[in-house]
């Protein structure tokens, strides 16, 4: 597949660095993920999907975040196996996969039109499995979602994209609409944006990043009835291992220090 048919650009094409990276680390002999439709996705787009430098530090850093959202979604499923599962700005990640959720599981993966059509060349259907082509922006999706089951809402790697009051609005209309649940997504202090701006595989896709949080307890106000269930930025000592020595002494550094610790982190809300 050449350039011309991924026709991505902004923050679209971030979704070609997660790709990459998911795909990357399956094919480590130690894989956390062991994602084969990543890495069958990234054959199929060829050398045009490959351009964005996506280093082996951050190809480990995004699969344990995929795999801790991919626990937090399985662990939701298992308890409410008849719920909606929302997975918002999917790209082309094949969390539906990963998760392999129960047939009774309606699962919406949701993104731009152009996206969600190159997912249809890459992935296969599934049992109640729905695929939604919208800006998450757009109101008029949110009414194609079933409004009586309780629901995980996903969103790795897609709200710092977002205005502020482009977040609060989604988050509120979410709530108006789903009866009760969960929210999942990582969140970034304004120094952690400050500081992706320089990462090169971010910067080559010209995407602006705009939403950050300092305070998770922040959203509590800013979005009522959201609740903080969980703060996470410490990862597996044993995932931290497979990272260069650079990235390592980088991290122990950061624990030591709260304000850089909570650069970066994975969050989650009940409502």
């Amino acid at each position: 597949m050449g350039a011309d048919e991924i026709g991505l650009s902004g923050a679209q094409e971030t979704l070609l660095i997660t790709l990459q990276a998911k795909a990357a680390e399956s094919a480590l002999p130690d894989s956390l993920l062991h994602d084969h439709f990543a890495a069958d996705a990234m054959r199929r787009l060829g050398q045009a999907a490959q351009r964005l430098d996506v280093g082996h530090d951050m190809t480990i850093g995004i699969a344990m975040r995929a795999h801790l959202v991919d626990r937090w979604t399985q662990a939701f499923v298992a308890r409410h196996p008849d719920a909606t599962v929302l997975h918002l700005g999917c790209g082309l990640d094949s969390r539906v996969f990963r998760v392999d959720p129960p047939a009774e599981v309606q699962w919406f993966d949701v993104d731009f039109p152009d996206v969600i059509a190159l997912r249809r060349r890459l992935y296969p259907d599934r049992t109640n499995y729905t695929l939604i082509g919208s800006s998450l922006t757009d109101e008029a999706w949110l009414a194609t979602i079933p409004d009586d089951r309780r629901a995980i809402v996903v969103a790795e790697g897609v709200l710092p994209y977002l205005a502020a009051e482009d977040v609060y609005d989604l988050l509120r209309r979410l709530l108006e609409r789903l009866p009760a649940g969960e929210i999942v997504f990582d969140g970034y202090s304004h120094l952690g944006l400050q500081l992706l701006r320089f990462n090169p595989a971010i910067r080559a896709t010209g995407a602006a990043l705009r939403w950050g949080i300092d305070d998770p307890r922040m959203l509590e106000r800013q979005v009522p009835g959201l609740s903080l269930l969980e703060e996470v930025s410490d990862y597996d000592p044993s995932q931290i291992e497979r990272m260069s020595a650079a990235a390592r002494i980088a991290i122990q550094f950061f624990s030591v220090m709260p304000m850089l610790q909570r650069m970066g982190r994975l969050l989650r809300y009940r409502f």
